[in-house]
């Protein structure tokens, strides 16, 4: 659930869930963006496992959640539980590539409408925010270093919108940018950064914020970056 973009305490939930209905102990859980601990109430150790990667799917979250809740309810026992989360992690349920692109063509150049983006600029904007997510996508796959990912595609976009407009393809620098960075924005860890602080993860909350605050200050970068230097 944590690599998958799930929220601190429906973590913490969901393992004291667990660990209550099997053990008929309490069981007590801390969670952080990077590792859980996770104990029972009187025991004598403490297991720690590390998070080393996260992205966001939140169908694996939603299914991960309904297991925890069968076998809350006893429905299923805990060789099943162990044996359908195997499943549920084995499990590659990401949309195919090009249909993420499709999907941030679409999303650009609606949101550029939203905007107040001019209408001849519509099939641009999706054109380069298609080209974008690519760029961002790829350049996560190759490169695994974070937020440069972020900074590559921005500059892209920002490169394309300025020479769209140059040669007479565009109306909007500025509506173009707009529609086409609209698929970076971490708009999923934001809202979790501000549902995690409201429920008293202090520590999770900034740190998730933190997280997107940088991920929105390289992609604002990358678009500086192509104004200095060609605009």
């Amino acid at each position: 659930m944590m690599e998958s973009g799930a929220e601190m305490y429906r973590v913490e939930d969901t393992m004291n869930r667990i660990a209550t209905v099997e053990s008929g102990k309490k069981g007590i859980s801390f969670v952080t963006p990077t590792g859980i601990f996770m104990a029972i109430e009187g025991g004598s150790s403490v297991k720690l496992q590390q998070i080393p990667s996260r992205s966001i799917n939140l169908e694996r979250v939603s299914k991960v959640n309904d297991l925890s809740r069968e076998f809350s309810a006893q429905k299923i026992d805990l060789p099943t539980l162990s044996t359908r989360l195997k499943q549920v992690e084995n499990e590659n349920d990401f949309f195919p590539i090009w249909l993420q692109i499709i999907a941030a063509a679409v999303v650009s150049g609606t949101l550029m409408i939203l905007f107040g983006g001019a209408w001849p600029d519509f099939i641009q904007s999706c054109i380069i925010g298609a080209i974008g997510f690519a760029v961002y996508y790829y350049s996560n796959e190759f490169l695994k270093v974070k937020f440069l990912a972020e900074f590559f595609a921005a500059f892209v976009i920002g490169l394309l919108a300025i020479a769209t407009v140059s040669i007479g393809w565009g109306v909007s620098v500025d509506g173009m940018i707009i529609g086409s960075v609209m698929p970076l924005v971490p708009g999923v860890p934001i809202t979790n950064s501000v549902r995690d602080l409201l429920a008293g993860h202090l520590l999770s909350g900034m740190a998730r914020g933190t997280e997107a605050l940088i991920t929105a200050c390289m992609i604002g970068i990358g678009i500086a970056v192509v104004f200095q230097m060609f605009y």
